[in-house]
C-alpha cells in the first residue's frame, strides 16, 4: 500500500468528493480546502452518502442536496449533548449511532424517520447536529439534507471498540501493549509555558490577531508563499514562538519517553515544533517530528543547513536571519558585489548615453545587488510538504505493526497529521488524552483534562514510576464519568483530602 501526503494544511470542511458505485475498491478519498489537498488511500465507507441521498429521494420529490448545509455543518455541531432544543437522551444517541453502524444507512431510514418513529429534526441531534434556526417552523422533509450530512459523517467514522470504557481499562491497555503509536500536540508543552495554537484566549492565532500584522489570517504567518514575499511577518513574530526551555520537559513528555524505555513506543508522530522530545531522551529513531523543528535551518537560496541555535540570537532580536554561506561567496566571489543587468537589445538601441552619475547611483536600477539567503527554520509551513519519513513510517512499518493508538494534547485540526488516525487499522484500540474533546473522530475511551495530570495518574494506577519533579506522586485527582458517555471521563486536580473517584 502506498500513500501521498501532500502539504500541511487546516483541515477544512466535509469531504464533498465521496466515493460512488462505479469507483474501484481502493480509492483515494479527498480533503479539501484553500491551502491544499492531501490524501490517504483508503477504503471506500460502503458508499454511505449516495445510498442515504437515493433513498432520500424516494421519501420525497422535494429533496436536494444543498451546499448551505455542507458549508454550516461544522457550525452545528457539538462535542456535547444538548438540553436547549428537542433532542434525544445522551442514552438513545449512543444507541442511534449504534444502530446505523449495525444496519446501514438504508434500513436505518426506514427504521427511524420513515417509520415515523422520530423526526429527522430531531435525530439530527443524537448525531450531534443542532438543528438550524433558519429551518424552524419548516416541514420535516427540510431536514433531510443536513440529515444526510449528519449520518455520512457518522459512518465514515471508526467505530468505537465496546469492551473498552474505563480508565483502569486504559491502564490495561497501556500495560500489555508492546508497539504504541504516540501522536502529539501543543498541549503537551503548555505546562512549560509554551501556548498552544488554537485555544480562544491564550492560544497563540489568537494573541497573534491582536498585533495587527496586516493579514487576513493569523494562520498565514506560516503560509510558505507569505514567507517568500515578506519572511518580515514571520520574523516579526518568531521571538515569541521561539522555545527556550533550557532543557525542560512536561510530565507527559517524560510518559512518552516513559514508553520508549520500557519498549513499549513503536513511534511518537510529534506535531510540535519546540524540540522538546529531545529534552526527554526521546530517541530520533522513535520521533517522527511531522511539523519539523527549530533545531536545524535552512538558507531558502543555497540550501545551507545549520544548527537552530545558530540564529536564535537574531530572531529573538526581531531580525531576518541571513545565510553565512551566501555571505562568504559573496564577498569571496568572481569581483563586485554589484553586476550590471541585462538590456534587452532594442532597450539599449533607445536607450540615452549613461552619464558619470550613472555609474555612481546604485538605486537607478541598472544593477541587481546580490544578497544573501534568508535562513528559515526547518519547521513545515502551511503550503509545504511534510518529511518523507511520516509517511514512508506510517505506511510501511507502523500500520502492520501498531497495538494501541493513543493521542495526547492536539484537536486533530491540521491535515495530513490529522488523517494519520482513521488510517491506521479500525481494531487497534485508541485512547485520547487533551482538555477538550473532537467530534470528528470516535475514540474508544476519551480522557479529557490536563494533559500531565492524566498521565501521571495513568502511571500511577500502572505501578510506574514517571519520576519527573512536576508530577507529584500523591496528586489526587477527582474523575468523573461524564453525562450521557460510557468512556468520556474528566479529570481535576484537587486537594490531597478530597477523594478521587475510581471508575
Amino acid at each position: 500500500m502506498s500513500a501521498t501526503l501532500k502539504g500541511k494544511r487546516s483541515v477544512g470542511r466535509p469531504r464533498k468528493n465521496w466515493p460512488n458505485s462505479s469507483q474501484p475498491a481502493n480509492v483515494r478519498v479527498e480533503v479539501a480546502d484553500d491551502q491544499q489537498v492531501g490524501h490517504l488511500n483508503i477504503k471506500p465507507f460502503s458508499h454511505a452518502r449516495n445510498e442515504i441521498e437515493e433513498h432520500m429521494k424516494d421519501l420525497t420529490e422535494s429533496w436536494e442536496t444543498e451546499s448551505l448545509f455542507e458549508d454550516i455543518i461544522d457550525d452545528l455541531a457539538e462535542d456535547r449533548f444538548f438540553n436547549d432544543v428537542d433532542a434525544v437522551s445522551p442514552e438513545q444517541a449512543v444507541r442511534y449511532r449504534q444502530q446505523l453502524h449495525s444496519v446501514g444507512p438504508e434500513e436505518f431510514c426506514k427504521l427511524t424517520v420513515e417509520s415515523g418513529a422520530i423526526t429527522a429534526k430531531k435525530l439530527l441531534t443524537a448525531f450531534g447536529i443542532k438543528p438550524p434556526a433558519f429551518l424552524e417552523g419548516l416541514s420535516d422533509e427540510n431536514y433531510f439534507g443536513l440529515l444526510t450530512l449528519a449520518l455520512s459523517r457518522e459512518l465514515v467514522k471508526r467505530s468505537k471498540l465496546a469492551k473498552y470504557n474505563t480508565v483502569d481499562d486504559a491502564v490495561y491497555l497501556l500495560k500489555k501493549s508492546r508497539n504504541i503509536v504516540v501522536l502529539t500536540g501543543a498541549g503537551i508543552s503548555t505546562s512549560l509555558g509554551i501556548p498552544d495554537f488554537r485555544s480562544k484566549e491564550t492560544g497563540l492565532y489568537s494573541q497573534l490577531e491582536k498585533l495587527g500584522l496586516g493579514i487576513n489570517d493569523p494562520q498565514e504567518v506560516f503560509s510558505i508563499d507569505l514567507f517568500r514575499q515578506d519572511p518580515s511577518i514571520f520574523y516579526s513574530v518568531a521571538k515569541d514562538i521561539l522555545p527556550d526551555t533550557k532543557g525542560l520537559y512536561s510530565p507527559t513528555h517524560a510518559f512518552i519517553a516513559l514508553l520508549q524505555n520500557m519498549g513499549k513506543l513503536l513511534t511518537n508522530y510529534s506535531q510540535n515544533i519546540d524540540n522538546i522530545e529531545a529534552n526527554a531522551g526521546i530517541r530520533p529513531d522513535k520521533l517522527v517530528q511531522c511539523h519539523g523543528s527549530f533545531a536545524t535551518a535552512t538558507c531558502q537560496k543555497c540550501g545551507f543547513k545549520v544548527q537552530g541555535d545558530e540564529i536564535f540570537a537574531e530572531i529573538k532580536a526581531g531580525d531576518i536571519p541571513r545565510c553565512t554561506k551566501c555571505i562568504s561567496t559573496m564577498r569571496n566571489g568572481n569581483g563586485s558585489m554589484k553586476r550590471k543587468r541585462s538590456y534587452n537589445r532594442s532597450a539599449g538601441k533607445r536607450g540615452r548615453r549613461r552619464s558619470s552619475e550613472d555609474d555612481d547611483d546604485d538605486d537607478d536600477g541598472r544593477y541587481d545587488i546580490p544578497t544573501a539567503g534568508v535562513m528559515k527554520p526547518d519547521i513545515t509551513f502551511f503550503g509545504e510538504e511534510l518529511p518523507d519519513e511520516f509517511s514512508e513510517r506510517l505506511v510501511k512499518h507502523d500500520r502492520e505493526l501498531v497495538d494501541l493508538v493513543v493521542v495526547i494534547g492536539t484537536s486533530l485540526k491540521v491535515a495530513p497529521v490529522s488523517e494519520v488516525v482513521p488510517y491506521l487499522p479500525p481494531h487497534i484500540p485508541q485512547i485520547y488524552i487533551s482538555r477538550t474533546p473532537v467530534s470528528h473522530t470516535n475514540f474508544d475511551i476519551d480522557l479529557l483534562g490536563d494533559c500531565d495530570a492524566i498521565v501521571a495518574e495513568l502511571c500511577r494506577r500502572a505501578g510506574w514510576d514517571l519520576n519527573h519533579k512536576m508530577a507529584d506522586p500523591d496528586q489526587a485527582v477527582d474523575i468523573m464519568l461524564e453525562d450521557g458517555y460510557t468512556s468520556r471521563y474528566n479529570f481535576t486536580v484537587t486537594d490531597l483530602d478530597n477523594p478521587v473517584a475510581s471508575p
